[in-house]
């Protein structure tokens, strides 16, 4: 029996602590559980975030093991080996895809019949391992992907053209790493075509500006990895928003990790493409009028991921 009131939070680090102290001030659930490979850290943040409750949402939460979430409706996957100054997110394959075999499988021994929203990095290739290795129906195995690289796109064009970022349309699909693609040919500020707002707000070399703004937004993490050591507070409000949809059953349209069947061209591999979400997951997966560029960029980065899901899936 699923409790739709009821989440889960695999791994206490930084991000899965930070997806824990925003979701319990938005009331979307009345339970969560913390699970952590050292269960003392999970249970110290349960009493950490418990504290804030008064000030919250009505909300139990506690610290457990998978047993204690095998009724949630959604279990938040974060665990894993960090991102490391000057490593890419495919660097983290070989460790993070043994950690998500053992967590698989370890879901897999309870009755969970919800749905596994996987965080953790290299997002797309470990969310093709987790339903691969789980068995799970494809629409209840989703992977953060491309929200927060949407996010950081939306921020970087609203700076650059000094409007606000709830009237930025775009998205970045692909991978949620160095081979993403922006959609520039579909972006448009209320309606109004990038470059045409661009020349209303004084811009020109629209070019080399996108490309500027596409560079800071592929480089962003490495950045604050650089400087503070991981990045979480992004990525939590990302996930935040994904819940949201699996929550209230929005039938929101994001740019989640999905597996794609001949879409865009492209068959057996997971990538970031907008997608229509609501509380049974995966509804449709949409296909975008790319240009040509952003075509050949889009089976560039499944060819990459597809390279990599080959030698994980040897060893």
């Amino acid at each position: 029996m699923v409790n739709t009131r009821k989440v889960a939070i695999v791994g206490c680090g930084f991000v899965g602590a930070s997806i824990a102290f925003t979701l319990m001030q938005r009331g979307y659930y009345s339970e969560m559980v913390l699970i952590d490979a050292v269960r003392p850290k999970a249970e110290g943040e349960a009493m950490d975030l418990s504290d804030g409750l008064p000030y919250a949402n009505a909300m139990t939460i506690t610290a457990g093991d998978y047993k204690d979430a095998e009724d949630a409706s959604l279990i938040i996957i974060t665990a894993g080996a960090a991102q490391k100054p000057g490593e890419t997110r495919l660097d983290l394959v070989a460790k993070n895809t043994r950690i998500m075999a053992s967590i698989i499988n370890d879901i897999k021994s309870t009755a969970f019949e919800g749905i596994l929203l996987i965080v953790s990095n290299p997002v797309d290739v470990l969310t093709h391992e987790a339903l691969r290795l789980s068995g799970y129906p494809e629409n209840k195995v989703i992977g953060s992907g491309t929200v927060l690289d949407t996010a950081r796109l939306k921020d970087d064009i609203s700076e650059h053209l000094k409007v606000d970022a709830t009237n930025v349309h775009t998205m970045i699909i692909g991978e949620h790493g160095d081979s993403e693609v922006p959609v520039w040919s579909v972006t448009n500020i209320a309606g109004v075509p990038l470059n045409d707002f661009c020349e209303l707000r004084g811009h020109k070399n629209h070019k080399e500006a996108m490309q500027k703004i596409y560079e800071d937004v592929r480089d962003s993490a490495y950045k604050i990895i650089e400087r503070k050591g991981a990045t979480y507070y992004g990525v939590a409000m990302a996930v935040t928003r994904i819940v949201r949809c699996l929550a209230r059953d929005e039938h929101a349209v994001l740019p989640i990790s999905v597996p794609l069947h001949g879409q865009y061209g492209i068959d057996g591999v997971h990538l970031s493409i907008p997608t229509v979400l609501g509380k049974n997951g995966i509804e449709t997966v949409l296909e975008m009028p790319l240009n040509g560029s952003e075509q050949v960029a889009l089976i560039k980065s499944a060819d990459a991921l597809k390279a990599i899901i080959a030698e994980v899936e040897k060893t």
